[in-house]
């Protein structure tokens, strides 16, 4: 190995932040540099390791529900004894790791609330000479706030080396979600989105299904509700209809729905050949995630959109918006969420030809490539 790097992920709901980061890791072994992902997340086994990477895990911490109130693995509210033993935790793995660049998925732009640890992890990266890099999605959530949007900007431009953009600005630019991009241009590289690897179709997966899908589980059982009771409504009945869950989907969850669906409805909690069946399914249904979309867009499915919206979240109905405009996709926003709404919009969807998009998607090989650059590899 000709360089390190140390890679810090934190993933609250969803998997998203947890699939982009393996794979640019997985990019980073490739070119011959060493990779310590340090993950503050739970486990999640369906997910999988990546390949040469070494992990490092931190006590986890995850949010409880939508409103992303903080908790540990058994749910209690995080306390100061858990911040503390997760910040040694990191500077011991910057520490035994000695690498050449640290970076740090999401923070400034989001993950504000784990300062107690990132901003130690950038003041002793620091003074170890490592480079201090931002991997951040097309659209992070960042609350429309001058006074929060200068604080970012200072963060930036003091402690980061560069900004990797994982979107293609022909699509969404990265002023969208941060006006002040202009700010920080000389620090921002838009890498094209990190999708998934194209796999290989074996033929196995099944065709022409109605394919409901909700990432990782945690915030989409009222997308599974609806489209579980649009389905005992008429909806396409005359389709076998396939529900993912979600990996991290509670149990409790996950076996109510399937007490729930009627004949003709498969449900499982995962697939690892999910592009597969997007690929062969008759309409797609899902949230607006970075992954998912980048999927919906490989696959040239035919889709529906309902973006989980709670709270203060507009990253995934800014990704489904966009889409909608381009033709490439219905749209339901989540407060319109009905069986009825739905089964319009998965009726519209199966009526129309899919619409291509041309997306940059080879942000995984590109980041590496950054990375790479920077510290002189």
């Amino acid at each position: 190995m000709t360089g390190r790097v140390l890679f810090h992920v934190q993933y609250l709901l969803g998997i998203g932040h947890l699939q982009r980061s393996l794979r640019i890791a997985e990019a980073l072994v490739e070119r011959g540099i060493a990779v310590t992902m340090v993950r503050g997340g739970p486990l999640v086994p369906e997910v999988g390791e990546a390949h040469g990477v070494e992990m490092v895990q931190l006590p986890p911490i995850r949010a409880r529900d939508a409103t992303f109130a903080l908790v540990d693995e058994r749910g209690n509210p995080v306390d100061d004894d858990l911040r503390a033993a997760r910040r040694d935790r990191l500077l011991a793995a910057l520490a035994e790791s000695r690498p050449d660049a640290v970076v740090i998925e999401g923070y400034p732009f989001a993950r504000r609330a784990f300062r107690f640890e990132l901003d130690p992890l950038i003041a002793a990266a620091r003074v170890a000479g490592s480079h201090i890099i931002c991997s951040v999605r097309d659209l992070p959530t960042v609350r429309d706030d001058p006074a929060r949007h200068r604080d970012i900007v200072a963060c930036v431009l003091a402690d980061f080396d560069a900004v990797l953009v994982h979107g293609d600005p022909r699509l969404i630019p990265f002023d969208v979600p941060f006006p002040p991009a202009a700010q920080i241009a000389d620090r921002l590289v838009y890498t094209g989105y990190v999708a998934n690897p194209a796999q290989p179709d074996s033929g196995a997966a099944p065709s022409g299904e109605v394919l409901v899908s909700v990432g990782g589980g945690a915030a989409g059982q009222v997308l599974l509700a609806a489209a579980l009771e649009a389905r005992r409504q008429g909806c396409l009945a005359d389709r076998p209809w396939h529900v993912l869950a979600g990996a991290t989907l509670s149990n409790t969850a996950f076996a109510a729905i399937r007490r729930e669906a009627s004949s003709g409805v498969t449900v499982e909690r995962f697939r690892g050949d999910f592009p597969a069946l997007l690929r062969r399914c008759h309409v797609s249904v899902s949230q607006a995630g970075y992954n998912t979309v980048l999927d919906i867009v490989a696959a040239r499915a035919r889709a529906v959109l309902v973006p989980f919206s709670a709270e203060r979240e507009t990253e995934q109905l800014v990704r489904a918006e966009h889409l909608a405009r381009l033709g490439a996709a219905e749209l339901v926003r989540e407060n319109e969420l009905t069986p009825g709404h739905l089964a319009a919009a998965i009726e519209r969807a199966a009526a129309r030809d899919a619409v291509p998009l041309t997306v940059d998607m080879g942000g995984a090989a590109r980041s590496a490539a950054e990375i790479a650059r920077l510290i002189g590899k």
